[in-house]
């Protein structure tokens, strides 16, 4: 059985580092971004980082940032990925030596097969809801249809999904990956490990339905 993979991003305490990791997350996502109420400083990402185990990945999240900005954050914080969720070139991305993605917000008339050739060069893409005033995090979901299927199998699927819809979005889109941070909190920035559990449920019965 192919089994999706499970981001879980936002992280800025300790406690939903350790809920995360116990609940069988792939990967955790740290925010560089000051604006999001879910951001974190290099000093807090590398004490929450200090506490993965081997196998879990720590993702930087960054949006339009000065490239010594994220140049500095990698000095401190040993980051597996980088994701890119503004208005990032190609060339940008591909300048700090790191394996990175590309997140896409599904604005109106995207084309996600010239902008998957555009990115070849990252680890895939990441599919988000699209609001003109945010650059993620919105909990809104997007049109899964809008995915071409040739391309499913590569994405990264996130934008308002929780324990009540990831089974149907595993099962109906089959990405690679899904990638969670409101859904599974209590508030901004403050996971709910109940709710972080029964996402993976949510993940897992999804599987076993593709």
């Amino acid at each position: 059985m192919i089994r999706t993979r499970v981001k879980i991003c936002g992280l800025t305490r300790v406690s939903d580092v350790e809920a995360a990791v116990a609940a069988g997350a792939d990967a955790l996502g740290f925010v560089f971004y000051p604006p999001s109420p879910r951001a974190v400083t290099p000093e807090q990402a590398a004490r929450l980082c200090a506490k993965l185990p081997p196998f879990v990945s720590a993702v930087g999240l960054f949006v339009d940032a000065a490239p010594e900005g994220v140049r500095a954050t990698l000095d401190q914080v040993p980051l597996d990925l980088l994701q890119f969720h503004g208005d990032e070139a190609p060339d940008y991305c591909a300048s700090f030596g790191r394996r990175w993605i590309k997140a896409l917000r599904m604005r109106p008339g995207v084309d996600l097969m010239a902008e998957r050739a555009r990115y070849a060069g990252g680890a895939g893409l990441l599919l988000d809801a699209y609001d003109p005033a945010r650059a993620g995090g919105t909990g809104q979901c997007f049109d899964w249809d809008r995915i071409p299927p040739e391309i499913a199998s590569s994405v990264v699927l996130a934008g308002g999904l929780d324990a009540n819809n990831v089974a149907e979005a595993v099962e109906r889109v089959r990405p690679y990956g899904v990638d969670v941070s409101g859904g599974v909190e209590a508030a901004k920035g403050i996971k709910d490990q109940d709710r972080i559990n029964a996402f993976m449920q949510g993940v897992r019965d999804g599987d076993t339905r593709r």
